[in-house]
């Protein structure tokens, strides 16, 4: 698959090593031409500006930049991203490990109106990095399963190609207008992570005391 990825921090590293590893056409950009560069350099993909990114991403564009820059950076190549799959890997979250969007349209559903055309894929936003360095991430046995919201199907899938790709397994989240609940879920296990040092992973019980017959 030709993948973009636009920006050079964290998520861009990890997610861009694992999908250059394992075949896929890469190109890192960003609004530094040095940092891209020297990013694409260690992880073995190909360097440009955040619109090269968008050009070359035929298959699929990560946005991985900080919320804050995110809707600035998709406006400005809405031209581009029109009928790609953007996949939003971004969490809203401000000090106080709660939504900069609360009580609003959800981080996602901002990005795509941003982007009008560009088919949204609200994935890889409930992990830290060190998650996705895992190869793979497995844990008691078990492939971490990535939730994803969208809402076209051909985007879906190629989201749910590159999950399996990292050795986990998707999930369906729902349509678009469930992305905020992925968000919220970030911001309530961030903040139960950092901020109390819980073991976040223990709040869910296990799948056969989990069925509806019990509510």
């Amino acid at each position: 698959m030709r993948i973009g990825i636009a920006g050079t921090g964290n998520m861009a590293r990890v997610l861009g090593t694992r999908w250059s590893r394992a075949g896929h056409d890469v190109l890192v950009g960003g609004r530094d031409p040095g940092r891209a560069a020297a990013l694409a350099d260690q992880i073995g993909a190909q360097a440009g500006t955040l619109r090269d990114a968008a050009q070359h991403g035929q298959d699929a564009m990560l946005l991985a930049v900080p919320y804050s820059a995110a809707i600035g950076v998709v406006s400005g190549l809405a031209d581009t991203v029109r009928g790609r799959t953007l996949i939003d890997c971004t969490n809203p979250i401000v000090p106080g490990f709660v939504l900069e969007t609360r009580g609003g349209p959800s981080a996602a559903e901002r990005i795509a109106a941003a982007a009008p055309g560009a088919s949204v894929v609200k994935a890889f936003n409930l992990c830290h990095e060190s998650v996705w360095r895992l190869t793979p991430p497995v844990f008691g046995g078990r492939p971490l399963a990535v939730p994803i919201c969208g809402d076209d199907a051909p985007a879906l899938e190629a989201v749910r190609f590159l999950v399996r790709d990292l050795g986990c397994v998707p999930v369906d989240g729902g349509g678009l207008d469930r992305a905020g609940l992925l968000e919220a879920t970030a911001a309530l296990l961030i903040g139960l992570w950092v901020g109390e040092g819980a073991d976040a992973q223990a709040i869910a019980p296990p799948l056969e005391y989990a069925g509806v017959d019990l509510f």
